[in-house]
């Protein structure tokens, strides 16, 4: 079935008082900001592992977590924005796959085709979407089902969906080996080149194990993540309703570079992460009319709502 929404307006453009002149500044021009928080993203990395001793455990948990999202979140903002910076200095600044499990190519080049707005929530032309055909739906057994619609739940998706992540990913990657296509098997090499000094540093330096560098980094920055993705999407006519705005505090805005305001990221993908926040607060009530008030006022109450509740039917009621 063909959807009759519109394609989306232009993106607007990222608000600043005098916008040639702040466009002007060096700070701007160079990308400062996010160059500074790259920088102490890495520093404290570092650091956290080689204290990593001194931690108890839950706080190695949290503040891995938070710092493995972070980078993920730069990772993001570099799909995106950073414009003047060359193309290879933006993708350099966020290499190090300090996440481990997703070569940044694959992630770079995955993303990008879920911004075509037209598309969002479509359960093949999304690579993000959470929804499921409705033959693809009538062909899983009853285990799957029951895994795709527990996946709608906070429970569920932020402490098991990582490890269905992973899944979906091996299962992929294996496909394409099987069928024939090895045209994926040189980034996975080079991403394998890339986590070795990663590691080295974790583990032979700092004196980490990879368990342990696998459940302080990898699996809470995973946990994070699905925090943040649970809802950001949900089908609706138009395409600027089906995108979320989850008005949390400045540590959660920090953690996803406020890509927590995820309408306004979509209406202008390019803007800086530091410039969404003052759109939003500049424009709250306009942002909130274009997408049908999708709002929440923090990530507590999605926890709250959705708990065990199921956000959405997975199968897409139109595609």
């Amino acid at each position: 079935m063909t959807s009759t929404a519109e394609p989306s307006p232009a993106p607007v453009r990222a608000p600043v008082t005098n916008a040639t002149a702040a466009r002007q500044h060096w700070w701007w021009r160079y990308e400062v900001p996010t160059l500074l928080l790259a920088a102490a993203l890495y520093a404290a990395w570092a650091a956290l592992l080689w204290w990593h001793r001194a931690l108890p455990g839950w706080a190695l948990f949290v503040l891995g977590g938070f710092l493995a999202q972070l980078h993920f979140s730069l990772q993001h903002e570099s799909i995106h924005a950073m414009r003047h910076l060359p193309t290879w200095l933006r993708h350099a600044v966020v290499w190090p796959p300090l996440n481990l499990w997703l070569p940044y190519p694959f992630y770079n080049r995955g993303h990008s085709s879920h911004h075509v707005n037209f598309h969002l929530t479509h359960p093949e032309r999304d690579t993000e979407s959470a929804y499921h055909s409705a033959p693809a739906w009538a062909g899983y057994g009853p285990v799957w089902r029951w895994i795709y619609m527990a996946n709608q739940t906070i429970a569920f998706r932020v402490v098991l969906g990582p490890f269905l992540r992973l899944w979906k990913l091996v299962r992929f990657e294996v496909g394409q080996v099987l069928s024939g296509n090895f045209s994926r098997l040189p980034t996975w090499g080079w991403h394998a080149l890339s986590v070795a000094p990663v590691l080295y540093y974790a583990i032979g330096v700092c004196g980490m194990s990879l368990g342990e560098y696998l459940l302080y980094f990898v699996y809470p920055g995973m946990m994070l993540g699905s925090l943040r993705t649970f809802t950001e999407h949900r089908w609706a006519d138009t395409p600027h309703e089906r995108v979320a705005i989850v008005e949390s505090n400045v540590v959660f805005g920090l953690l996803y570079l406020f890509n927590n305001l995820h309408h306004v990221h979509h209406r202008a993908p390019t803007m800086p992460w530091y410039e969404i926040p003052v759109y939003f607060r500049r424009h709250r009530a306009a942002v909130l009319e274009a997408n049908g008030h999708f709002y929440y006022r923090g990530y507590g109450q999605i926890v709250w709502r959705h708990l065990f509740k199921p956000v959405f039917t997975p199968v897409h009621p139109t595609w």
